[in-house]
């Protein structure tokens, strides 16, 4: 036994001096990565700084005109949304994993579907069918006589509209972390409650959702942050929030001053969000004892109310995905029949090739410095066997920032690179350039791509590098094998699906970003998110609707990837309670 604990400690030694160079410091093995970090952060940290030096005349112009009222609206519509997706998705989830009833197992996976549904795309759906000219009121008024004052119908282009959408969109970040949460309880558990007299209602109120609390509070901070970063919807239906506003203070107005020091408060907002997830986790335990083995059964519910749950869920799916696809489905069908609208064609492939080329361009470089920064992380500490967890939390902080604050802080770092680069070809090279290296051009999108997703996809390469086991690079180590080789060898083959599922994930996020793609594309360079968002803003609904499908289509397959990874195989075996 002390022979093999004395070959394991030399073959550590081993492995260690074979990564680390002779006189080098065993820390410089992490400057790659911290520098590649540091590219990361530098547009947050820019207006961190500026959260420090705050302009204390420009933010009292800004309260004694619109100030108040714009934080007054994001308040409201964060809470309203919020209530409504803990109530819809954690009310469906108890509904698919506590009780039986027809097409519950179909139900399952469909209602992650509204997850592929764009707010601003749901938004302009929604408003075009219910408004006064829409094709609702219009076959109301024709089948009864009536004209308008002679009935009430419900104003949908109104902030309680507006939450109404955003909640159909966002539920499913409650809805699936929540039936995770309560697959994994124990029907030990529920046995035991029902033992002291408590009947289904007692025992979600007093036993599941307190067990399920902290999935389903990081569900609703996901829901809070997305309606805080939210540009497209809330721009639609004129209702002024702190990320709206910041884009029409710099591309409307043109108070850069403003729009900077108005993105450094929601830098400070995300910040405490962040602050208070990680607290809440900290300090919430909850426990189960025994029955790990043994999923909850589900209870059969009788002829009326299953009938009455499968109705519930119906009605939900239909609301969330069946109508906006099924109206986005005839507009198209009607805008490819029109001659006389000229949106399909040359226009639309130009559109795509360019959502297309950006969004595969993000993810490419997403991932490469994602698995440039987990795997250095991971081999700097080979040593030691201490990884910097911190830098994980460091560079999956832009994912918490609303596109419009991530443009910001780029365009407050490569302006003025751009201003000394072109003041040094022009003063010692003589050469005048045409235009800006970085602002206004592809780079300083992409840029901004990289600092917006790069939690989608460092989060998805950590997970991946995290099931490797070390005994692997030893192995390979002691072959000879470089780092390089250990990386393109061993953790490359074993890490590929992580990787495809971050890239695709990154995809499709850029090809639905609007505030960023907005504020740093190159001049003319419109995408599909753009032009969707463009024309419904105009009235043009039915041109509009195809290239929302597409982005709607594209969408779809996160979703289809998150259905297939949470796919309980032990389902078809559960024991139904009588």
């Amino acid at each position: 036994m002390q022979i093999s604990v004395s070959r394991a400690i030399t073959c550590r030694q081993n492995i260690s001096q074979r990564w680390h160079l002779p006189g080098v410091p065993r820390g410089l093995g992490l400057i790659p990565t911290l520098l590649l970090t540091a590219l990361v952060l530098i547009p947050i940290a820019v207006l961190v700084a500026e959260i420090l030096t705050p302009d204390v005349a420009l933010w009292e112009r800004m309260w004694r005109t619109f100030l108040p009222d714009v934080l007054w609206n994001t308040l409201t519509l964060v809470a309203g949304v919020a209530i409504g997706s803990f109530v819809i998705g954690a009310g469906a989830a108890w509904l698919i994993a506590a009780y039986e009833f027809p097409g519950r197992r179909w139900f399952d996976r469909l209602l992650l579907l509204p997850l592929a549904v764009p707010g601003f795309i749901m938004g302009f759906v929604y408003v075009a069918t219910f408004e006064y000219a829409g094709p609702v009121q219009t076959a109301l008024r024709s089948w009864f006589g009536w004209s308008r004052g002679d009935y009430w119908f419900p104003n949908i282009a109104s902030p309680l509209g507006l939450m109404l959408v955003l909640t159909l969109v966002l539920y499913p970040y409650v809805y699936i972390l929540a039936r995770a949460a309560f697959r994994e309880q124990s029907a030990a558990t529920f046995e035991a409650a029902r033992v002291m007299g408590y009947n289904r209602w007692q025992i979600l109120r007093k036993v599941a959702l307190p067990m399920a609390r902290p999935q389903i509070a990081a569900g609703v901070l996901l829901v809070i942050m997305e309606t805080m970063t939210d540009y497209g919807t809330v721009s639609y239906f004129g209702f002024p929030t702190l990320s709206e506003r910041i884009v029409v203070l710099w591309n409307a107005s043109f108070d850069v001053g403003a729009a900077t020091q108005l993105a450094t408060s929601m830098v400070f907002i995300a910040l405490l969000l962040i602050v208070l997830e990680r607290t809440m986790r900290g300090k919430a335990r909850f426990y189960q004892q025994g029955g790990h083995g043994q999923p909850m059964r589900r209870h059969v519910l009788p002829r009326g109310w299953k009938w009455a749950a499968a109705s519930a869920c119906g009605l939900l799916l239909g609301v969330a995905f069946v109508l906006p696809v099924s109206q986005l489905v005839l507009w198209s069908l009607s805008e490819l029949q029109d001659p006389t609208l000229n949106l399909q064609g040359s226009s639309l492939l130009q559109y795509t090739g360019n959502s297309l080329m950006l969004a595969g361009l993000a993810a490419l470089f997403v991932m490469l410095i994602a698995l440039g920064i987990a795997y250095g992380s991971r081999a700097a500490a080979a040593g030691s066997g201490k990884r910097p967890r911190w830098l994980s939390r460091l560079v999956t902080m832009g994912y918490a920032m609303p596109g419009a604050v991530i443009a910001a802080g780029v365009l407050t770092v490569i302006n003025p690179i751009d201003g000394t680069v072109t003041d040094f070809a022009a003063n010692h090279l003589g050469w005048t350039a045409p235009g800006y290296l970085l602002t206004g051009t592809i780079i300083g999108l992409i840029y901004a791509y990289v600092v917006r997703f790069m939690a989608v996809g460092f989060n998805s390469v950590d997970a991946s590098l995290e099931k490797v086991k070390p005994n692997m690079e030893g192995a390979a180590r002691m072959m000879g094998a470089n780092g390089w080789r250990v990386l393109t060898r061993v953790y490359f083959p074993l890490v590929r699906t992580g990787v495809i599922a971050g890239a695709v994930l990154v995809f499709v996020d850029v090809m639905k970003e609007l505030p960023a793609t907005l504020l740093l594309r190159p001049f003319g360079m419109d995408t599909l998110a753009l032009r969707a968002f463009f024309l419904s803003g105009e009235g043009w609904h039915e041109s509009a609707a195809i290239p929302a499908l597409i982005i709607l289509i594209v969408g779809l397959i996160p979703v289809a990837i998150l259905m297939r990874i949470g796919e309980n195989k032990r389902d078809r075996h559960d024991v139904y309670s009588a």
